[in-house]
């Protein structure tokens, strides 16, 4: 190039000149495309947390925490020990301690793992496959729907894979290094992952899966056995405070109920589900280049597979399943689709109606913005409030929750008990309303419910007693246990059911026409 510019005529070689050093280079347009896509994912996990009103999940961990810190109002609705550890209420109990453990603080708390766990996915990925594919990769789960949508929610999932990232940026560290601080350090985290949501045990199987399948890295019995008493030693929290807080058949009953539930979802629902949610063109990402790169495979991706496999393998074959469940694989896959985006280097692509080609840098640069747009715009139509009655577990807020909650605080007489379809609205009905609220669809068999739910054995007897003077039908539920909800409607019409309150939304019909739909209907029912 240098001797095609010597051979022009001075004024063109200056106008050359001139033109190379202002032109824009691929690097500088990718780096640009990082910049905005983080400003955007900032806007993306702060922007209205507080619109809709905390969901089943999300206002049991919150009482929960009320009921660390002595929130008397609260304390009542939600006891302390239930299905999972306590470390992220332990933390979210501060914001009740100092006056300030309302939605918002709550909502705050989980984000500040999100962002914590993007800031560990690029730390990972610049250790693993350089500063540039770090970058990408952080971007990737900054914008990835399912890390969004979970993240801006007070779920457990989102502070375990925080953890649980932590622990894989660290077990990275020892591959390398050889240092086995690292390898104690990574143990230790992942025992603070188990005591955020035990499920994270399940790491111990993929580190054990990548250490056989990676003989290159090399673990030495002696070091693996400390390593394993690290995260015993802090594992051990758990079980020890149930022990001193006298709660400990707690646990056991818990473990009988997980290992009797029904199956919740179908075989097909993680395959379908949780692909678009992270992306689709970023798992197409992360399995090209396994294929692309083939040859640089070594001991990393290893490690990567084994992260995502593990757990994707056990919640598949175990019959109930979660949304947020796989949570925790995402940095994973964020990782290996940015090690494809930023090593792979396509080949030049012609355009011959306009006589250019495309140089492959600039064809790697269009990929990573294709895939980054992809997530932005689903992960904002993701945090709208949204209209439709059908409602998964760990997908958002519940619209008209806090509304009808609030309404019950303040218009049904204290002491009055309601009667909802599940556990589902009776959590949120107790957690906004501060009424003792009974699921219709809780059952007496302690293999078959949930030891924290109380079940009402004779809710026609109850009504009849007049011991419950209200029921709350909600769409969410009705949708998921249409049973439970026509006898809740029977029970409606039996009772003289009168309705009191109503929260509902408008909604396009299927002929086209916006409709008015009911969301939660509260009924007075009198004997």
């Amino acid at each position: 190039m240098s001797e095609v510019v010597e051979s022009l005529p001075a004024a063109l070689r200056a106008r050359a000149e001139t033109a190379r050093r202002h032109a824009v280079s691929p690097a500088a347009i990718t780096w640009a495309v990082i910049g905005a896509g983080f400003v955007f994912a900032a806007f993306l996990r702060f922007w209205d947390l507080t619109a809709l009103g905390y969901n089943s999940d999300e206002a049991v961990y919150s009482g929960q925490a009320a009921a660390i810190a002595n929130n008397h109002v609260l304390q009542p609705f939600f006891p302390l020990f239930r299905a999972h550890p306590l470390l992220f209420q332990t933390i979210h109990s501060l914001g009740f301690h100092f006056g300030g453990g309302g939605e918002l603080f709550g909502r705050l708390l989980s984000d500040a793992f999100g962002v914590g766990t993007i800031a560990f996915v690029f730390l990972t990925g610049r250790l693993l496959y350089g500063k540039k594919a770090g970058a990408i990769a952080a971007l990737i789960i900054a914008l990835m729907p399912y890390d969004v949508v979970v993240s801006r929610q007070v779920l457990l999932d989102g502070p375990a894979t925080f953890f649980t990232t932590v622990s894989l940026y660290l077990l990275a560290r020892y591959a390398i290094s050889r240092e086995r601080a690292w390898l104690f350090a990574a143990a230790g985290m992942l025992g603070l992952a188990v005591i955020t949501k035990e499920t994270s045990i399940l790491m111990v199987g993929a580190i054990y899966a990548f250490v056989a399948l990676s003989p290159e890295v090399g673990v030495r019995l002696r070091d693996a056995g400390i390593a394993l008493a690290s995260l015993l030693a802090v594992v051990a929290a758990y079980p020890l405070t149930l022990r001193l807080a006298g709660h400990s058949h707690t646990g056991q009953h818990y473990l009988a109920y997980q290992l009797f539930r029904r199956p919740n979802h179908s075989w097909l629902f993680y395959p379908t589900v949780v692909p678009v949610a992270m992306g689709v063109l970023v798992v197409c990402a992360a399995l090209l280049g396994l294929w692309l790169l083939r040859r640089q495979v070594s001991w990393r991706e290893t490690l990567l597979l084994a992260w995502i496999a593990v757990p994707a393998l056990f919640f598949q074959l175990y019959p109930v399943k979660g949304f947020q469940y796989l949570l925790p694989t995402a940095p994973a896959v964020a990782l290996l689709a940015g090690r494809m985006l930023a090593r792979w280097r396509p080949p030049s692509l012609s355009i011959p109606r306009l006589g250019r080609t495309l140089p492959g840098t600039w064809t790697a640069v269009a990929l990573t913005t294709l895939v980054a747009v992809t997530l932005a715009v689903p992960s904002w139509q993701r945090i709208e409030p949204s209209s439709s009655q059908t409602f998964l577990a760990g997908s958002g807020g519940l619209p008209g929750g806090r509304d009808a909650g609030l309404w019950i605080r303040k218009h049904v007489p204290q002491g009055a008990e309601l009667l909802a379809i599940g556990p589902s609205m009776a959590n949120v009905v107790e957690f906004y309303g501060h009424r003792r609220a009974y699921g219709l669809s809780v059952g007496t068999n302690p293999l078959r419910r949930n030891p924290a739910y109380e079940p009402l054995p004779n809710p026609d007897f109850s009504i009849r007693e007049n011991d419950v003077q209200y029921l709350v039908w909600d769409a969410f539920s009705a949708a998921r246990t249409p049973f439970f909800s026509n006898k809740l409607l029977t029970y409606a019409r039996r009772y003289n059911g009168r309705v009191v309150h109503a929260e509902s939304t408008m909604v396009t019909s299927a002929s086209g026409n916006a409709v008015r739909k009911p969301l939660i209907v509260i009924y007075a029912v009198r004997p």
